[in-house]
């Protein structure tokens, strides 16, 4: 199978050039890497445009105007635009271990999507991983949280791999699907702006339509970069969103991935290979 990795981003080139470092030194390269950006300034793509001519992969930059937080909309579009069979979410500011993409693939199961972890850092951590390329904290470091996210153990992992349904703990900054269960469920709900609950919403439905849940743990790891987070909004629209489908059982949304698919109907460039005097400044 061909894995796509999606990964989102909005105005933190700095973040971004970590992960996508992280990316490009996998032991098991992934087919694809699509950024898909949330209404970023020019640094994130001049940052892409600098990295591209010597990254191993497919690399690929879609860009959507900034009207405020519209994440779901950018995940599907970077759903629609991948060419990969199997789709791994990505945050921006998530910094993948080198066996991330093989993990991911190790674990891919029909009938099934993957909810990965991560390590949180602390400012002064960040900082450090920002300023010295290479560094990763490990189970020893200070200034992390969940530190046994630093682990990796396959052989345990494999134990907390049995499917399930337990809502809890999903989180779309780092999770896999095959991306015919994405067409099924018609991707992200694109009714759901602002922050948060578009994850939680996408695999309530996924649930719905019959997949199960395979925690992985002690494998795919990945450290996130401390930042401000608006977490604890208060009445949150989402959440409304978020009850109505689990009180009816939608399997669908109304408003989705199949919006996006006539635009990438053929692929978008691969920005290794279109010179950048010819690239469009933005792809909307």
């Amino acid at each position: 199978m061909r894995i796509s990795v999606a990964v989102i981003t909005y105005n933190w080139p700095e973040a971004l050039e970590r992960v996508l470092a992280a990316l490009a030194v996998q032991s098991e390269l992934p087919y694809e890497v699509i950024v898909t950006d949330d209404g970023s300034g020019p640094g994130t793509r001049e940052l892409i445009e600098r990295m591209a001519p010597d990254y191993p992969v497919r690399l690929v930059h879609l860009w959507q105007p900034d009207d405020g937080a519209r994440m779901s909309r950018a995940r599907n579009r970077a759903i629609a635009a991948a060419q990969g069979d199997y789709i791994v979410l990505l945050d921006g500011d998530m910094v993948a271990e080198p066996h991330f993409i093989a993990d991911h693939r190790a674990f891919a199961r029909r009938g099934c999507f993957v909810q990965g972890s991560r390590v949180l850092t602390d400012a002064a951590s960040t900082r450090r991983m920002l300023e010295q390329a290479g560094y990763v904290p490990g189970f020893f470091s200070r200034g992390i949280e969940r530190r046994r996210h630093t682990l990796r153990l396959p052989w345990l992992a494999k134990l907390y791999a049995r499917p399930h349904v337990r809502r809890r703990g999903i989180k779309s900054c780092n999770m896999a699907f095959w991306r015919d269960d994405l067409l099924r469920v018609n991707g992200f709900n694109e009714a759901m702006t602002g922050w948060g609950r578009e994850d939680t919403e996408l695999a309530a439905r996924a649930f719905h339509a019959g997949l199960r849940r395979r925690d992985l743990r002690f494998s795919a790891l990945a450290t996130h970069l401390y930042h401000r987070t608006r977490k604890h909004v208060v009445d949150n629209p989402n959440d409304r969103i978020v009850e109505d489908t689990r009180a009816r059982q939608l399997v669908r949304c109304e408003f989705g991935l199949d919006q996006h698919l006539s635009e990438f109907a053929m692929a978008p460039a691969d920005l290794r290979l279109a010179p950048s005097a010819s690239r469009p400044p933005y792809s909307t």
